[in-house]
């Protein structure tokens, strides 16, 4: 305006900021940043795919086994924080992340040192649904967190110790997702067989949560165990999927296990071992196998018909035997490697460890019989009848 003291805003003086080359190079710069992300993710797929083309790989053993170890009280549990929580904790294994972190650490450690290249996290139980038994919903994203955490920790401070290791990728820490105490395909209702207690939307939703609180916390893949319902299990993925592309992130490496119930070859949803893996096989994972509820030595059958069917890697890590009277795990250390190693000899597998009843002293043994034996081939598949 003629005669104002009011200094007009010109343009011209910011025109840097909008000239064609300054542009590019903003944009050329964005993209830099971005695919120095992408590369991140992308070395995490290729590095634990190449080590499983070279050979097989071990998955730590049971966590509650080694818990059980230490013979908590429900104040050890509590901790400080949780002193006047109103219900009992005894037995939230996963809030031990947040109340007993260096037990949980070093729990980890003895897998490493025992020569485990995958730990997983203390997350079994880590979702919204579960945590609901002890009035702690609101805690799952924190408890994932902290577990991630723990095992991150775990590995920095074993890699500070043999340096050794780090001439190869891992280890690998594997995010731990449970099957959950709810189904989706079965009623808890005997006389109402259509009933359901919790909805497909539901569990997606607690899955989602836990995922993030995995993610941020530092894992290197994605583990979905146990699985008795597939449906749960298709939930998780769901779930997963859902997660980084909300996020534009590029996808963890995948891995699913599944769990045969007795010697007919289902799960305790109903499916053949063959139905199981083609529901899952679609989310592309970069291993699918069994673990939990048999021995090594009946498990055998089931793995050898999956690797036979499948076109991804594929893992086994089932409990120390069969359960005793008392509910306790007999099988020796050597009896559980034995059973493992001729599965390896055999070509059934490609990633190897324990479940239940199974501790670091089983991890050492199956990592001594596996060692130097050549791991499962991929199959070529045909791609048209």
């Amino acid at each position: 305006m003629k005669g104002s003291n009011v200094k007009l805003f010109k343009p011209s003086s910011f025109s840097f900021l909008f000239s064609p080359f300054s542009f590019l190079s903003l944009c050329l710069f964005a993209y830099s940043l971005f695919m120095l992300y992408l590369r991140g993710l992308y070395f995490q797929m290729t590095n634990i795919q190449n080590l499983l083309q070279k050979r097989i790989l071990v998955i730590d053993g049971a966590m509650g086994t080694m818990i059980q170890r230490h013979k908590l009280t429900e104040a050890d549990y509590r901790g400080n924080r949780f002193a006047d929580w109103p219900s009992d904790l005894k037995g939230n294994n996963d809030l031990l992340c947040l109340t007993q972190p260096e037990i949980i650490k070093n729990i980890h450690l003895l897998y490493l040192e025992a020569g485990a290249d995958i730990i997983e996290t203390n997350t079994f139980n880590a979702q919204t649904v579960s945590m609901a038994d002890y009035n702690m919903s609101s805690l799952a994203h924190e408890i994932n967190l902290a577990a991630a955490g723990c095992a991150r920790a775990a590995v920095n401070e074993y890699l500070e110790k043999h340096p050794e290791r780090k001439s190869e990728p891992g280890p690998f820490v594997a995010g731990a997702i449970g099957p959950m105490n709810k189904t989706l395909s079965l009623s808890p209702d005997v006389n109402n067989p259509g009933f359901r207690s919790i909805s497909f939307d539901e569990v997606a939703e607690a899955y989602y949560e836990q995922i993030d609180g995995l993610v941020q916390g530092g894992v290197d893949v994605l583990l979905i165990e146990t699985i008795f319902d597939t449906l749960n299990a298709k939930a998780a993925i769901y779930a997963i999927k859902k997660y980084f592309r909300d996020n534009e992130m590029a996808e963890l490496p995948l891995m699913i296990s599944g769990t045969i119930t007795d010697a007919s070859g289902r799960t305790l949803s109903g499916q053949t071992l063959e139905a199981f893996y083609t529901s899952v096989q679609h989310a592309n994972p970069i291993s699918i196998g069994l673990n939990c509820a048999l021995g090594a030595n009946q498990m055998r059958s089931h793995i050898e018909e999956l690797s036979q069917i499948a076109n991804c890697y594929t893992s086994a890590y089932p409990n120390a035997g069969l359960p005793n009277a008392l509910g306790e795990y007999d099988e020796a250390p050597s009896q559980t490697a034995h059973f493992i190693e001729e599965w390896a000899k055999e070509g059934f597998v490609n990633i190897v460890g324990g479940c239940c009843g199974t501790t670091p002293d089983h991890i050492k043994h199956i990592a001594e019989h596996v060692k130097g034996v050549e791991p499962r081939q991929l199959p070529i598949m045909e791609t048209e009848l």
